[in-house]
């Protein structure tokens, strides 16, 4: 997996609301720095994003700032076997496992600091009908 906005390693602490506050754009995430072969992301999310899967990868979510909720669903093709959701507040994390369909959001906004492989599409490998809000990208550097 080939990521072409990849951050390089920094030898220097990176301040989280240093990052966060490089960028304004909504469900647009930037790599911070890699962990072997996953990008540590950074977004700004508020509103909808859109349901999706990762097939091949678990997804694991840190809030900085705000609330976050995570809609999941259970079952194979579409993840048509019910759903639930969880509620992330500040400093909560949540993983959401390979092949769980799922669609976060946020109603007032939130900061999110994410983990997952490098080259890791934001819509994953299925989704809905992507809105133009939604940032399609595997991240972009930060201060791009």
């Amino acid at each position: 997996m080939s990521n072409e906005n990849v951050t390089p390693r920094v030898a220097e602490p990176i301040l989280l609301s240093a990052a966060l506050g490089s960028f304004d754009a909504l469900w647009s995430p930037r790599v911070v720095t890699r962990v072997n072969d996953y990008d540590v992301r950074v977004a700004k999310v508020a509103g909808e994003h859109v349901w999706h899967v990762h097939e091949d990868t678990d997804e694991f979510f840190l809030v900085v700032e705000g609330t976050l909720d995570i809609a999941l669903r259970d079952g194979d093709e579409g993840g048509d076997g019910g759903e639930r959701c969880v509620t992330l507040e500040r400093g909560a994390v949540f993983v959401v496992p390979r092949g769980v369909w799922h669609r976060p959001r946020s109603d007032w906004g939130a900061s999110i600091m994410l983990l997952e492989p490098s080259g890791t599409s934001t819509v994953g490998d299925a989704h809905d009908e992507v809105p133009g809000h939604v940032d399609v990208t595997t991240g972009h550097a930060l201060g791009a």
